[in-house]
């Protein structure tokens, strides 16, 4: 609207001099004027006074200002109304919703920055991130070729090969390529008081053994018996066979402990392969300390039952088996992925057998050591002084 060059002052001076007396077309001639314009300031402000003019110039300056924050603040709220269901924890999801603001509202950065209390450097920033392409494909065939690891024994993998990443960033990438790993939820049972098992002092010293179970394509079922060094996590033997008798257990021990030496502890369940009588002739030869856990109490022999989840859940699930031999194979060289290249939690990320490897010259070390400190010729004991004293004078 295109402003009047007379203020309201002048508008109601030249109202007056009409009432004095002057005639329209002399004022409207005098002040250059037409007479629609005269009568329009006659309709608006006829009867004021100046001092009524200027407050009337206020409240309408003042209706003009409530009527601009009314519209800012509807504005506002139709804007967080639409990102009600927008989540802006993140500054990458601040950036999107003032992107959104902006196009859907027309409104300017700094107004959509106002509206959702984001900062503009924030809104601004522009990620300096490397795009990690080798990392993501490398890590991606990992996951292809261990599809039931997950980020952190991926991400010892990726450190072993070379590449320099921490665990958060590797968990990062773990998720955006969604290589989650689905877990397998087993039943909910009665917790009950579980029996502490004493941990074992050193390698070979404590063994578990257990079977599991599967079946090949055919239908026909067959089982695993499987031996584990409860200190260095090393799987010692996993035997596939349809029929593992108590003298086929008895036949595999006795192999394993000629090959590896004799341990302080055996621990099973109650299975009759254990407890039959064949065990029992091998346990009175070979002195053997073969304990057997509660009935009905698995997690006291967790170290087999933990290891047996692994197998079941990375190899067994994992294969489908067209016969023994099939399975033989799958199994035997599942178990030397296991020993020699799968990195174990409880130890540190290490493989059992470079775990396994570390005891043993952490040993010989040690034997070395007390070899040294021991005094190879024991000393001989002082010879006694006596002191006679000075003899008494006779008499």
């Amino acid at each position: 609207m295109k402003r009047s060059r007379f203020a309201e002052e002048q508008i109601i001076g030249v109202l007056r001099e009409h009432e004095a007396g002057a005639s329209v077309a002399e004022l409207c001639r005098k002040h250059g004027i037409s007479s629609a314009t005269f009568y329009a300031w006659k309709a608006k402000f006829g009867g004021m006074e100046v001092s009524d003019a200027k407050r009337l110039k206020t409240l309408d300056a003042e209706n003009a200002r409530l009527k601009r924050l009314y519209a800012d603040a509807m504005l506002d709220n139709t804007g967080l109304k639409e990102l009600l269901a927008k989540k802006m924890a993140t500054p990458a999801a601040r950036r999107d919703a003032v992107a959104h603001l902006r196009t859907s509202l027309e409104v300017s950065e700094r107004r959509a920055c106002t509206i959702i209390a984001a900062d503009r450097s924030t809104v601004r920033y522009c990620s300096q991130r490397p795009d990690d392409a080798g990392v993501r494909a490398r890590l991606r065939e990992l996951a292809d070729l261990r599809r039931r690891f997950g980020y952190r024994r991926l991400h010892v993998l990726l450190r072993g090969e070379g590449h320099t990443l921490n665990r958060k960033k590797t968990q990062r990438l773990y998720r955006e390529k969604g290589l989650a790993v689905r877990r397998r939820r087993s039943r909910r049972r009665i917790a009950v008081a579980r029996t502490p098992i004493p941990r074992p002092e050193g390698p070979n010293c404590r063994w578990s053994t257990d079977f599991v179970h599967d079946q090949l394509a055919c239908g026909r079922r067959f089982r695993v018996l499987t031996v584990i060094d409860d200190v260095t996590k090393e799987c010692l033997a996993a035997v596939p066979d349809t029929s593992l008798t108590g003298k086929r257990v008895v036949r595999e021990m006795g192999a394993l402990i000629a090959r590896r030496g004799r341990p302080d502890v055996i621990v099973s369940d109650n299975g009759t392969e254990f407890t039959s009588s064949a065990v029992l002739a091998f346990i009175q030869a070979t002195k053997v300390d073969w304990r057997y856990i509660t009935p009905g109490k698995p997690t006291e022999n967790a170290f087999a039952e933990s290891f047996q989840g692994r197998m079941r859940d990375a190899c067994l699930n994992a294969h489908l088996f067209f016969s023994m031999n099939h399975a033989r194979a799958a199994v035997a060289r599942w178990v030397e992925e296991f020993n020699t290249a799968r990195p174990h939690s409880a130890i540190g990320y290490m493989t059992p057998a470079a775990y396994a490897a570390k005891l043993a010259a952490m040993g010989d070390r040690l034997r070395v050591t007390e070899a040294l400190h021991r005094s190879p010729i024991a000393l001989s004991a002082q010879a006694r002084q006596f002191d006679r004293g000075t003899p008494a004078s006779a008499g």
